[in-house]
């Protein structure tokens, strides 16, 4: 995995690329928080891609675990790829209602989450 870092309107955001899943675990994610906040940023974009299919389950509870970590850690983020596709009403609600807050985006293309990580 590797980090490139972008800034925009004075706000750094931390991009996660590589191949496969990244984010197995909250373990995962909170190492990932470590080296973004050594970077001193607060903010991060994450593919659909990188994150296992057990996260878009909801009654697993990885994307219940994962998402409050980041809150509780004042770390935003946002999450790139297509939604449309996976037939889940719950999913669908859930993303609609992260969208509307300040920490937790669901975006098709990683122009839309950084314009949307950079407005909170």
């Amino acid at each position: 995995m590797d980090i490139l870092y972008r800034t925009k309107n004075n706000k750094k955001v931390a991009i996660l690329t590589g191949k496969g899943d990244l984010i197995r675990h909250v373990s995962d994610i909170l190492d990932i928080m470590v080296q973004i906040q050594y970077n001193e940023c607060d903010r991060m974009i994450v593919r659909k891609e990188n994150l296992p299919a057990e996260f878009f389950e909801l009654k697993t509870g990885l994307a219940g675990e994962i998402l409050q970590k980041l809150v509780n850690y004042n770390t935003k983020i946002a999450i790139v790829g297509e939604f449309e596709c996976i037939k889940s009403k719950s999913l669908h609600d859930f993303i609609y209602e992260c969208n509307k807050g300040k920490h937790v985006f669901f975006k098709k293309n990683a122009e839309d989450a950084l314009e949307a990580l950079v407005r909170v």
